[in-house]
Order: structure tokens, then sequence, then C-alpha cells
């Protein structure tokens, strides 16, 4: 679909100005240090558009990479490597920059024991992708989607609760019907809405937008008896603050739809043609 979409019918400026036959090396070198995240699906897009093209990973995802060095070597037809060339970068450069933030979030808590998770705010259609980013950074994957976890949230309560339901029977109704070993757990907005979590059951509660102080309160409150997950206003000012309250984990939306893409280029030379 990238290539497509980048490509349409034909590369018009290659067409007119390249060779078919023409022969190149491209080289893909990092411009700022970060966490190179991305080169399996960039070498896919390569294979994807020439599988005669020739692909050579030199830095493995999760590296910490430096201005100026080179993660990748591509070699073959020339015209191949310009079709392919933005579609492989922008995967690159937009995977290697969610890794480089989550890397950010990881360091500022270290020492602390709590997980930097991410959420579902990923772009549609890359989530597993960029998930995949999160991790090769140190951070921790939540959910996937709808399917794999039950997270019970402001909306599905007061949708909840205009149907009679109290938040015990929410609870309970969801433990019943959850598939099995599948935890649940429920989004509060206040000290007291801790309470009535840990008093209906919940496995897990997040904390939604708390202040520092209402946190330490809520972890006071839990006792251990349940995992806290913090949500809402984190940000690498914050996060170590967060995390010395004492919760669990921390999930930051911020890991996916607010990182830079990390500046990497992709050079192409010519390869010399052997005298005739």
């Amino acid at each position: 679909m990238a290539l497509k979409e980048d490509i349409g019918p034909r590369d018009v400026t290659s067409q007119i100005l390249i060779p078919p036959d023409l022969k190149a090396k491209g080289e893909i070198l990092v411009k700022e240090e970060g966490i190179l995240a991305g080169t399996e699906v960039s070498r896919l897009v390569f294979k994807t558009a020439d599988p005669s093209l020739r692909v050579k990973v030199l830095r493995r995802d999760g590296s910490r990479v430096r201005k100026g060095e080179k993660v990748m070597e591509i070699t073959g037809s020339a015209a191949s490597l310009l079709k392919a060339e933005r579609a492989a970068l922008n995967f690159l450069q937009r995977l290697s920059g969610i890794a480089t933030q989550a890397s950010c979030y990881v360091r500022a808590v270290e020492g602390l024991p709590v997980k930097i998770m991410d959420t579902r705010k990923t772009t549609p259609g890359l989530r597993r992708l960029e998930k995949h980013a999160v991790r090769m950074g140190g951070g921790v994957n939540h959910r996937l989607g709808l399917y794999d976890g039950v997270i019970i949230k402001d909306n599905h309560l007061r949708l909840c609760w205009s149907l009679g339901l109290s938040l015990t029977d929410i609870v309970l109704r969801a433990k019943q019907e959850a598939p099995r070993k599948m935890g649940v757990e429920v989004e509060a907005k206040n000290l007291g809405e801790v309470q009535e979590a840990l008093d209906a059951g919940a496995d897990i509660v997040m904390l939604d937008n708390m202040s520092i102080e209402e946190m330490k309160a809520a972890v006071e409150l839990a006792a251990g008896r349940v995992p806290l997950e913090a949500s809402g206003g984190v940000s690498l000012r914050n996060v170590r603050a967060i995390a010395e309250t004492g919760v669990d984990m921390i999930s930051i939306g911020a890991l996916t739809h607010s990182a830079s893409s990390l500046d990497i280029n992709l050079e192409i030379y010519p390869r010399r043609q052997k005298p005739q």
C-alpha cells in the first residue's frame, strides 16, 4: 500500500532520466542520535519493489545509533532504489522516532519498579509496527486492541449505569464473561472511584488524570492488592514524579501519537561499469 501510494502508475522522473540497466548502491544513514526501529519493514519495502535488490541490514532494531552511522546497504537497479526510497525511509524514520521517544521515557524512570506502556493511540493500520517500535525503545505494550483486554472506561460506565447496573454489577459481569485469565481493568477519576473499583473486584485500576498527591493516596488505598496504572497528562517533565508515587504502570499516548521522526536518509551512488 505504501509503495502504491507513492509510485502510482509509474515513477515519472526515474523513467525519464534513469536507464533501466543502471546499477547503484544505496546507503541508509542516520542523521541524529536515537534508537533504531523498522529495519525489517524497510527491507521488505525494497524487496517488494524489486525482489532482485540485495539488502544488508547493518544495525538491528533496538540499537542506539549515532549521527552519521550507516544502518543499511542496498544494491541493484538504480531505478528500483529510487522507487522504494521514500516508503522505506518513512517507515524507518517514523518507527525509529517512536523507539527513541519510548527510550527517553524509560530512561527518565530508570531505577524505579514501573513499566512504561503504550496505548491504542496509533496510526491507523500501523499499530503492530508502532508497538514493536515501543518495545525496541524499552517500553511495554498495553493491549493491542479491543479484543485482548477488558478495560472499563468512563463511556462504558455511563452507558451501563443508564441500564441500572452498579459498578459491582459491571465488574462481576465482565469477569464472568471475559475469556479465561483476562483481567478486568477499571478507570477511576478520583479516590472515591478507586475505592469503588477495589470493592467491586477490579483486577487493575487505572488512575485517570489524577494529581501526584491523588496518585500517592491511591497507592496507599490499594495497598498492593491490585496493580495501578497511571494515565493522562504524562510528559517527560513529570513522568519520574508519577513513577515515584508507587504506581505499577504508566501508559503514555505520546509514545506513538507525538513522536518526532528520526532524521534518516538514503544516499545512492552509481556502480561503475567495467570498461568494454
